[in-house]
């Protein structure tokens, strides 16, 4: 994967209006399960992209520190090797002091390469500093899109799941209707009311016989009392 493609996508994934998606989702948590899977690959992606450009931006950094090390090194030795020179030559060495010189030249030679080629990578450490710090950022971006997009399929899940609980409920006080004559509340209120009638009823009946009971002691009574009046007037004992 290239930078600029690594970069792209980043940058899209990044700038992702998940609503919008959502919006147009037939079923918004396969389409956030969906989502969720996708982001995950992609930043694993890209995390491994990411992280081979940066390798590679610090073996620049590495090489261009090489480089700005040699150069002073060499511009050290440079110097040494002048001053050699310069005591050689007053002190009437003159082949000696040539010899030092031609050394000194030698490792002025190899500071300047060393200047070059550190001062020519330093636009590239530049370019490639700028892209690094766009991926951690897009990197960041994504990652936090995707604690987003977690966050809302939990909030989703959740929501259903209430949902399904209410409308379980409703239905359930829906079927239930205690002025519903035919519900088994009624039913049962109604066999009640038919067993208390009932008890009504027999203790009606059980008074209704206790009053015959007596009713017919009373005409006994009478009778016993005739009988006894009319054995009176038969013996000449009536009052």
């Amino acid at each position: 994967m290239s930078k600029q493609t690594v970069l792209g996508r980043v940058t899209q994934l990044a700038k992702a209006n998940i609503n919008a998606l959502l919006d147009q989702a037939e079923d918004p948590q396969k389409m956030l399960d969906q989502l969720i899977r996708d982001y995950t690959n992609n930043i694993s992606e890209a995390e491994q992209a990411v992280a081979t450009t940066i390798g590679n931006l610090r073996m620049l950094e590495a090489d261009h520190t090489e480089d700005v090390e040699a150069a002073a090194e060499w511009g050290g030795k440079a110097l040494a090797a002048s001053r050699k020179a310069d005591e050689l030559r007053a002190a009437g060495s003159a082949a000696d002091a040539d010899r030092f010189d031609n050394l000194a030249k030698v490792a002025l030679g190899r500071q300047l390469r060393s200047e070059k080629e550190a001062k020519t990578a330093e636009p590239t450490i530049a370019a490639q500093t700028e892209v690094v710090d766009k991926l951690k950022s897009g990197l960041d971006a994504m990652r936090n899109k995707l604690t987003e997009l977690q966050g809302k399929r939990d909030e989703l899940v959740a929501r259903a799941k209430t949902a399904r609980a209410q409308n379980t409920m409703l239905d359930a006080v829906k079927n239930i209707d205690v002025m519903d004559p035919t519900s088994d509340l009624a039913r049962f209120e109604e066999k009640v009311r038919r067993e208390e009638a009932m008890a009504l009823g027999k203790q009606e009946l059980a008074a209704s016989s206790l009053d015959a009971q007596f009713e017919a002691l009373d005409d006994l009574g009478k009778s016993s009392e005739v009988e006894a009046r009319l054995a009176a007037l038969k013996s000449g004992k009536a009052a």
